[in-house]
């Protein structure tokens, strides 16, 4: 009986982490684009410099379609920026590792039966 409710766990285990899940965002069929030359320090500079200036700016003034232009501009100068590992705010990228709660619970119900 336990040694098949260690497999039958396992078998969970391994469903629970299927790689088919990771590329979810590539099967939407929005296509991303990265720049396969990286980003000098001074282009990185204006460009967050140019978000600064758009972040300054009064959008009440402005023409439904020229804000529509400026939200576009934001949104490829942070891909282009995320593209060069380069954060918009600090300079820095955040990576880590992201465990949902019911791994996490999991996770604690199989270190609790297998300890």
């Amino acid at each position: 009986m336990k040694n098949l409710t260690l497999s039958l766990m396992t078998a969970f285990m391994l469903f629970l982490f299927f790689p088919g899940q990771m590329n979810a965002e590539t099967k939407t069929g929005k296509k991303t684009t990265t720049t396969s030359v990286t980003l000098k320090a001074e282009e990185i500079n204006a460009k967050i410099d140019r978000l600064n200036e758009i972040k300054a700016m009064k959008f009440s003034t402005l023409k439904p379609a020229e804000r529509k232009e400026l939200r576009k501009e934001v949104r490829s100068i942070r891909n282009e920026l995320r593209a060069a590992g380069t954060s918009n705010n600090s300079g820095t990228t955040h990576h880590g590792l992201y465990i949902s709660l019911g791994a996490a619970i999991i996770i604690a119900l199989l270190l609790i039966i297998l300890l």
